[in-house]
């Protein structure tokens, strides 16, 4: 890793109705062919560059706290224009691949379904096909947690106090089994809350179904997820009955972010599936 060139930098985003310049911030691991902070894990999967970045409202882009709640402005278009956006900053748009986990897999999906020229394969990580079907997951999964924690966490849902201490000890609870099992918890995840927190914006006002799109997925896709993900089998089963061409590949030590629970194996799937 310490002779792998990197790069960051920011591309300028025009966005309609933000009433201020946008940019979008990445980071380039390895040279490009041409002249979220997600784990530093992901670079080591490929002998090619990797891209990451910071969507509009997130981590080191362009934050737009005054369009809270704005469902007209928070769009999943506004997300795929940012990624052609991107794509075309970095003249890599005849040829890439997309990996996207959890919300991210869902823009990947959502990009995918336009069918844009250059794309290669599409993975899909611990999303969800729906946003409804995510809800029921989680409804069921809360069942299983002690009966304490689940008092806690209807009592401050009802009185909207999700902001009580009491209320995130709770939740981390639920994170512990189904969002990350390693104790502790990787610190870049500690950080991705952090960014949640001071800036909910786009996680306060996005809802989101594609079920009756994914057969316009055209790119070899892998869908991946773990077995005490939030994204349980009923979450990512539509990708794979819809998708015409989808692996689906479940990690049996993994919750929701096998990158980091079980990254030797999360290496050999996706790189054995990105050179197949």
């Amino acid at each position: 890793m310490s002779s792998l060139k990197v790069r960051e930098a920011e591309a300028d985003f025009n966005v309609p109705g933000a009433g201020k310049p946008c940019k979008t911030w990445y980071k380039v691991y390895g040279t490009l062919p041409h002249p979220h902070n997600p784990p530093l894990v992901l670079t080591r999967l490929f002998d090619v560059p990797v891209i990451v970045y910071d969507q509009l409202g997130n981590g080191r882009s362009t934050h737009l706290p005054e369009k809270n709640g704005d469902v007209d402005f928070w769009t999943v278009q506004l997300f795929v224009d940012e990624l052609h956006n991107l794509l075309n900053h970095l003249n890599i748009h005849d040829n890439y691949n997309v990996l996207g986990q959890s919300w991210g897999g869902m823009l990947a999906s959502e990009f995918a379904t336009r069918q844009p020229k250059g794309l290669g394969k599409l993975v899909i990580a611990g999303s969800p096909a729906s946003t409804l079907l995510w809800v029921k997951a989680a409804n069921e999964l809360r069942k299983e947690l002690p009966k304490k924690v689940q008092d806690v966490l209807n009592k401050h849902e009802a009185a909207d106090t999700t902001t009580d201490p009491e209320y995130i000890a709770a939740t981390n609870e639920f994170h512990k089994r189904h969002f990350c099992r390693l104790d502790p918890m990787p610190q870049s995840l500690l950080d991705g809350f952090a960014w949640i927190e001071k800036d909910p914006s786009v996680c306060l006002t996005m809802t989101w179904s594609m079920v009756d799109r994914l057969h316009n997925i055209q790119a070899t896709t892998l869908l991946i997820n773990g077995r005490y993900d939030e994204a349980q089998d009923i979450v990512v089963e539509p990708f794979f009955q819809r998708i015409p061409k989808v692996r689906w590949v479940q990690f049996a030590d993994s919750a929701h972010v096998p990158q980091l629970e079980e990254t030797e194996r999360f290496m050999q799937v996706v790189w054995a599936f990105l050179r197949g």
